[in-house]
């Protein structure tokens, strides 16, 4: 399971990018101690990788679809060779990707996201959110949320096992007949 503290962040910087082509404020007139609480409010939510985020879903998607058209098509064998390239395929692909993507984002939070900040926020309001951000509760919260999920999914998991697996493995199989049906000449 994915770090809900890291899809609430993921989501939220979406949202700001999204919202940056609203309008843009100059930069030259925010004053120094203004601009040094949005720089510290950044630093803290560290947005730049948010462009590499974007590309794992698709990237990991491609994997799991690829994985998925091998089962049972290919020979363990081959099944295992076409998938370590593939997988070695998409790492040097992110490899490739993640710098780009990286300096982009580097470029809008400068151009876009520090001036949103920097327009929205009085001096007052970014203390406040720099002190919610290096709060220590926040941080000891962020960090049980990979063992609170953990508990929770192995519990959802416990609890539903004799009703969701029967349910499961009846669509695996519906899709595994589609595909069949799909593929045989």
């Amino acid at each position: 399971m994915k770090n809900t503290s890291e899809q609430m962040r993921r989501g939220l910087a979406l949202l700001v990018l999204s919202a940056a082509c609203s309008g843009l404020y100059a930069a030259d007139t925010v004053p120094p101690a203004k601009k040094e609480l949005v720089d510290k409010v950044l630093k803290l939510w560290n947005p730049d990788s948010i462009g590499e985020s974007m590309l794992q879903a698709p990237v990991g998607n491609a994997v799991n679809q690829a994985r998925a058209m091998l089962q049972g098509r290919a020979s363990p064998e081959k099944r295992d060779a076409a998938m370590n390239d593939i997988v070695g395929e998409a790492k040097k692909f992110m490899t490739e990707a993640a710098p780009i993507t990286r300096a982009s984002a580097d470029k809008l939070i400068q151009t876009k996201i520090a001036p949103m900040l920097a327009e929205r926020y009085t001096e007052e309001e970014l203390k406040q959110l720099i002190a919610i951000l290096e709060s220590p509760v926040k941080q000891k919260f962020e960090g049980m949320l990979p063992e609170m999920q953990k508990t929770l999914g192995e519990g959802v998991a416990d609890d539903t096992r004799a009703v969701i697996d029967p349910k499961l493995q009846g669509l695996q199989e519906k899709i595994g007949l589609r595909l069949r049906a799909a593929v045989t000449p």
